[in-house]
C-alpha cells in the first residue's frame, strides 16, 4: 500500500484536495491501493470515472461528478432501485454527495458495444436477448415512485435542441416562419404519440455503450437520468443506437421479442399496443425519431459548447434514422424537406450496419 497518487489532472487544487480528504481514509479502511488509481472512462457529461484496485486484486470505480454541473444523489438512488428490482447495477460502497464522489464496485471493462461490434450473428442475438429481457424487467419491477415525468415540457425541450444546435449552430441555417410551423406540427405529433403510450420507468439511455458483459448479464450503467415515460423509449434506444446500426429485419425481430415479453409482463396494459405489434412498431419508430432529433442537437452542442467534436462524426447515422422514419409516415414527411439542406440527397443506407 502507498498513499502516493498518480498524476491525474484535476480542474483545480480545491477539488483535488477534497478528493484526497475523502479517498485517503477509505483507502485505509478498504485496503485500496491509491498508486493504482488511473482513468477508466469519461462520458458526454461532466462526469468521469477512475479505477483502482484493492485487496486481492479486486477492482473499484470512483465516479468524479463535480457539482453544480452534476449531482450524485439520483445515481445513488437509482442504483439501489435497480438492484432491488433484481438487476445488475454497480454496488455503491461510499458517497461524498457534497463534493460529488462515489466509490463503486467495478463491473469491468467489457462493453456491450465492443462485444456486439465483434460478435457473429448467434452471439449478437444472445447478447441482445439478454438486454431485452433485462429491459422488460426494468420497466416491470423498478420502483418508479417519485421519478421525474417524461412529460410534454421535457419532450419539447429535448426537441428544441435540434433547431438551436444542429440547424442553427452546426449548419448556420435559419428557418422561415413556414418552416418553423412545419417543425412545430411534427413536434406536436411526436409528443402526442409519446404521451399516448403506457408510461413506465425509463432508463433514458439504454444502449450498448451503457451495458456491460457481466454476471448476471447485463451490467447496467448511466441510469441517473431515469424518468417515468413512454414504454418504447428504451427499446428504441437499444435498436437504433448512436454507435451501432442493424438492418431493419433484425430490428423488427428483436422488437417483436421485446413486445411479446412486455405483453406477458403486463407493462403494455390494455393499450392498443398490447394487441397489435404494428401499433407498437409505429410508436417505437416515432419515439425513436424524437430521440434521434434530440441526439442530433446534443451532439452538435457537445461540439460547439463543450469542445467535444468527436460525437459529430455520427451525425450522418442519425440523419439516416430520421430520414428513413420521416419518409415512411405521411404526417412526418414534411420533416424531410427541413433536413435536406443539411443532408443533401441522403439515402437511408448512408450509414453502415455495425
Amino acid at each position: 500500500m502507498t498513499s502516493a497518487l498518480p498524476p491525474i489532472t484535476w480542474p483545480d487544487a480545491a477539488r483535488e484536495a477534497a478528493f484526497r480528504r475523502w479517498i485517503t481514509p477509505l483507502a485505509q479502511a478498504r485496503q485500496l491501493d491509491l498508486a493504482s488509481l488511473a482513468p477508466a472512462s469519461a462520458d458526454a457529461s461532466f462526469r468521469r470515472y477512475l479505477r483502482l484496485t484493492g485487496a486481492g486484486g479486486r477492482s473499484f470505480i470512483v465516479m468524479d461528478a463535480p457539482p453544480p454541473q452534476e449531482q450524485v444523489g439520483p445515481f445513488v438512488d437509482l442504483a439501489g432501485r435497480i438492484r432491488a428490482a433484481g438487476l445488475h447495477a454497480p454496488e455503491v460502497m461510499a458517497v461524498d454527495a457534497e463534493h460529488g464522489f462515489v466509490l463503486l464496485a467495478d463491473l469491468g471493462d467489457r462493453l456491450y458495444l465492443r462485444a456486439l461490434q465483434n460478435a457473429g450473428p448467434a452471439e449478437a442475438d444472445r447478447l441482445m436477448r439478454s438486454a431485452l429481457g433485462a429491459l422488460v424487467q426494468f420497466a416491470q419491477r423498478l420502483d418508479g415512485s417519485g421519478l421525474p415525468l417524461y412529460d410534454d415540457a421535457l419532450l419539447r425541450r429535448e426537441l428544441a435542441l435540434f433547431p438551436e444546435w444542429c440547424v442553427g449552430r452546426e449548419y448556420g441555417l435559419s428557418w422561415t416562419p413556414a418552416q418553423t410551423a412545419t417543425w412545430q406540427r411534427v413536434c406536436d405529433g411526436l409528443v402526442a404519440s409519446a404521451l399516448a403510450q403506457p408510461q413506465v420507468p425509463v432508463h433514458r439511455d439504454w444502449m450498448p455503450r451503457n451495458l456491460m458483459l457481466a454476471e448476471p448479464n447485463p451490467g447496467i450503467l448511466d441510469f441517473q437520468d431515469a424518468v417515468r415515460g413512454p414504454v418504447t423509449y428504451d427499446i428504441a434506444s437499444l435498436l437504433r443506437d448512436a454507435f451501432l446500426s442493424w438492418d431493419e429485419a433484425q430490428e423488427i425481430d428483436w422488437a417483436a421479442r421485446w413486445w411479446q415479453q412486455a405483453r406477458a409482463a403486463g407493462i403494455l396494459g390494455e393499450h392498443a399496443m398490447a394487441a397489435d405489434f404494428g401499433e407498437t412498431w409505429r410508436a417505437l419508430e416515432w419515439m425513436g425519431l424524437q430521440r434521434h432529433l434530440k441526439v442530433l442537437g446534443i451532439f452538435c452542442r457537445l461540439k460547439h459548447r463543450d469542445g467535444k467534436a468527436a460525437y459529430s462524426a455520427d451525425l450522418p447515422r442519425f440523419f439516416g434514422y430520421v430520414t428513413k422514419v420521416a419518409l415512411r409516415y405521411r404526417d412526418l414527411k414534411p420533416l424531410v424537406a427541413l433536413i435536406e439542406p443539411m443532408t443533401g440527397a441522403l439515402t437511408t443506407t448512408a450509414f453502415s450496419m455495425r
